[in-house]
């Protein structure tokens, strides 16, 4: 009878319920319709061992930091910077569009919340100076998905509660695909520059170097803090996150760029996003439940079993299954409902489970970039005002390239784990 979940969910989410409500109300349903409501009983237990995961801490912490960091005038700063490094060569915004994403990374770990902030300055400047604006908003929205990769990421701390993975190792692993996505982006923007003729900034428009990396300093304490503090072991991610909001608003003080209104906002902004993902998480600990009491994880396991899926052929199926949920639901919402159903399969084959969740969120976020209902697409067209449909074309190249990385990141996973095996994170050398 588990096959009522998605009828119900379809007729909810027509009627215009919010997907949690929808995950929630489908799941409740279905133990009705099936005769389990006896089950409802340990519902709340099943709901609050989900949420009671201290990692989870960490998550309002990142969200609030990058709250902050957007209303104390480090953006300003760090695309300055990036200008001053990268701004000079032939399409320098381009160049300075992903390296700011690189900065952005390292404080927020968001990929929408980056997409926004960049949408409203780089993109005007990058039309300004002769870029089309379609190209403008599609390399923005492209080099977003760098934010959930380099740590911080929400995603991964949401993967390692859901697959008790150390959230320190899944940060660790995902530095240098993150800097491999970076320059494989960079490699395409000056191929598209040569091709297209795109244009050099003039030397009076690029700040000094020395004076400009000064100014920045502040800014640029904050990644520092949050990955010295991560990988030589001095903090865990959720002092980390504390320290990191602290910084941020030091940083905010520093540049005159933040007020108490502003920090009541970043609060109430902060309040509302982590309330939304508890009651998601909640939400699919109810379907959780009846998935588990279905016994769907241990039929998923027999199918593959069956069909004769050797371990690589299991990854590459779960890759693509990945890749059509991240085109159609919220990132979050993918993770939570897929992960524990087709993950352990796949740790069962030897998968590591660090390589794994690096690999899994980053084929999710390239569903934030992939039509129809690409969440950073949206945002960057709701922005700009590029028609989607539009953006959703001249993003094509950058999605190829991106399904590349994810490719060799699936076929190499040394190149997400040398690093937290260097540092002890993970065992194995």
């Amino acid at each position: 009878m588990i096959h009522l979940i998605p009828v119900v969910a379809i007729v909810l989410l027509a009627s215009g319920l919010a997907i949690a409500y929808v995950i929630g109300g489908a799941a409740v349903l279905t133990f009705v319709a099936t005769d389990r409501t006896r089950f409802l009983a340990v519902l709340p237990q099943q709901i609050f061992s989900r949420i009671d995961v201290f990692a989870l801490m960490a998550m309002p912490l990142f969200i609030l930091a990058g709250e902050v960091m957007n209303r104390g005038g480090v953006t300003r700063v760090l695309i300055n910077l990036a200008m001053a490094l990268v701004g000079g060569v032939r399409g320098g915004l381009g160049h300075v569009n992903i390296m700011t994403s690189v900065f952005f990374a390292g404080i927020s770990g968001s990929a929408v919340a980056d997409a926004a902030a960049l949408s409203n300055t780089l993109v005007p400047a990058m039309r300004e100076r002769g870029y089309s604006l379609p190209y403008a908003g599609a390399i923005t929205a492209a080099s977003s998905i760098i934010g959930p990769i380099v740590p911080p990421s929400i995603i991964m701390i949401f993967y390692g509660a859901i697959m008790s993975t150390s959230v320190t190792a899944l940060f660790v692993a995902g530095i240098l695909p993150g800097l491999f996505l970076a320059a494989a982006l960079f490699a395409a923007n000056a191929f598209l520059a040569w091709r297209h003729g795109h244009p050099r900034l003039e030397r009076g428009d690029i700040p000094p170097l020395l004076p400009t990396l000064l100014h920045a300093l502040p800014a640029l304490s904050i990644p520092a803090i949050i990955l010295g503090g991560i990988v030589f072991g001095l903090m865990t991610p959720t002092e980390a996150a504390a320290v990191a909001v602290v910084a941020a608003v030091g940083a905010g003080v520093f540049y005159e760029g933040i007020r108490v209104p502003d920090l009541a906002e970043a609060l109430r902004r902060t309040a509302v996003l982590s309330g939304a993902i508890f009651m998601l998480i909640a939400a699919v600990a109810a379907l959780g439940h009846l998935a588990a009491l279905e016994r769907i994880p241990e039929a998923i396991g027999v199918w593959v079993r069956e069909m004769g899926l050797a371990p690589a052929q299991y990854m590459l199926l779960m890759m693509v299954i990945f890749l059509i949920a991240g085109m159609v639901l919220d990132t979050a919402v993918a993770l939570f409902l897929l992960v524990p159903l087709l993950a352990p399969v796949a740790l069962a084959q030897g998968a590591d489970p660090v390589h794994l969740g690096i690999v899994l969120c980053f084929n999710l976020c390239i569903g934030m970039v992939s039509p129809p209902l690409g969440g950073c697409l949206l945002m960057v067209s709701a922005v700009t005002g590029v028609n989607y449909w539009v953006l959703a074309r001249a993003i094509m190249p950058f999605l190829i390239l991106q399904i590349g990385v994810l490719a060799v990141l699936v076929m190499v996973p040394e190149i997400s784990l040398w690093l937290p095996r260097r540092l002890g994170f993970i065992g194995g050398g």
